[in-house]
């Protein structure tokens, strides 16, 4: 998805893939507070 934030906050998990592979998984809610998702995947 080309809009992160916005897939994050409609959505109940998030995936997020790297290379073909799920790197990380889990409620959309708490990614959205993740620090490592917000600065790679957030722009933050």
């Amino acid at each position: 998805e080309q809009n992160a934030r916005l897939a994050l906050q409609a959505a109940n998990r998030g995936y997020v893939m790297d290379s073909g592979m799920v790197t990380m998984s889990g409620d959309a809610k708490q990614m959205l507070d993740d620090p490592k998702v917000r600065a790679a995947y957030l722009g933050e």
